[in-house]
């Protein structure tokens, strides 16, 4: 979709507008929302950041999806300039003057990551006044090349349904945090499995029932109680559960990451003895060699029973159109045999 594709479509007589999931856990789905809760989250955000009239933003982001759309509902409801770039994974940022730049600008981590290794991109992205991140998530190393930055940069959180984000982590600064916080107008508790439910009436109807499992800020007291700020451990259905031991995937990529240099992913395979174990997807050829090389990394790093039963090398890491893993398709690329390893 384009610009003028989606302006047509929102000054039309319809009260809702057509998104698309991202497909990150299965099959992407259509959705219809309504254009009064998208104005109700762009004033949100705005008034949260700070931002009036005549500011400018920067669209580069597909318009396919809700965070692209977002973009242009926020320049639409609060006069913000709307500058226009093709999408792609390395934006061209405009050049402005002396203390001029973009007010706000949203990215996903890909596009900030090869912006930040080009030296003009990093300092024309230095320039961004709000530069909000979303997604995917943020690792660490790509969290520290964001220090030194002048202005403010967050990760945010929220999907499809709660229109664009519900809350916000500021990544760099004396304000920056490990915790998001939800914006005005957003309660948030905790259900009995531990995930985050939100209530944001503005923007969703009724409570919203995620599967991300959460660690909470100040920490909470049972079910239901109001949760102040949160920290994401992983997703409820990235949990494998191998011989009783319940092992969330993002905590092992997690560890990893620092040590393991190429495209990795873990997933997960059936087991007649554990029920399900934990595998090593990676971009790379795999000779015997280098397997043991991995295998014996993962027994540095993670924790005994995390480690990989499996290491498959793959052509590709299977990621969604928004960068994302691909987590149902993963699985799917596991080949049928023995699964013994290296364990």
């Amino acid at each position: 979709m384009d610009l003028e594709e989606f302006l047509t479509e929102w000054h039309n007589d319809s009260p809702t507008v057509l998104v698309h999931t991202s497909g990150s856990t299965g099959k992407p789905k259509t959705m219809h929302v309504e254009k009064r809760r998208m104005e109700a989250s762009a004033r949100t955000t705005c008034e949260f950041l700070g931002l009036h009239e005549g500011d400018t933003a920067l669209l580069c982001m597909s318009l396919d999806y809700i965070a692209g759309k977002m973009m242009v509902v926020r320049a639409l409801t609060c006069g913000l300039l709307l500058i226009v770039q093709e999408p792609s994974g390395k934006p061209e940022l405009p050049s402005f003057g002396e203390g001029l730049g973009i007010d706000l600008c949203a990215m996903v981590p890909l596009q900030v990551w090869n912006l930040l290794h080009d030296a003009e991109g990093r300092e024309r992205l230095k320039q961004i006044r709000h530069l909000i991140i979303g997604g995917g998530a943020i690792d660490e190393a790509l969290e520290r090349e964001l220090q030194d930055f002048p202005n403010a940069v967050w990760s945010t959180y929220g999907m499809t349904e709660t229109l664009s984000h519900i809350a916000l982590r500021r990544l760099n600064g004396p304000s920056r945090s490990n915790y998001y916080t939800p914006l005005p107008g957003v309660t948030l508790s905790q259900n009995e499995d531990s995930c985050l439910v939100i209530d944001a009436p503005a923007v969703h109807e009724g409570k919203l029932v995620t599967n991300d499992i959460i660690e909470p800020y100040p920490p909470s007291f049972g079910e239901g109680q109001w949760v102040g700020s949160f920290r994401i451990l992983g997703r409820k259905d990235n949990v494998i559960c191998s011989g009783g031991i319940k092992i969330q995937i993002e905590e092992a990529e997690r560890l990893l990451r620092p040590h393991l240099s190429i495209p990795y992913l873990i997933t997960r395979a059936r087991d007649e003895k554990f029920g399900e174990i934990v595998v090593l997807l990676v971009e790379a050829p795999l000779s015997f060699p280098e397997e043991e090389k991995i295998a014996r990394l993962c027994r540095q790093v993670l924790p005994k029973y995390w480690v990989p039963r499996r290491i498959i090398a793959v052509p590709h890491i299977p990621l969604t159109e928004t960068g994302k893993p691909a987590r149902a398709e993963a699985e799917r690329l596991i080949p049928r045999g023995r699964n013994q390893g290296p364990l």
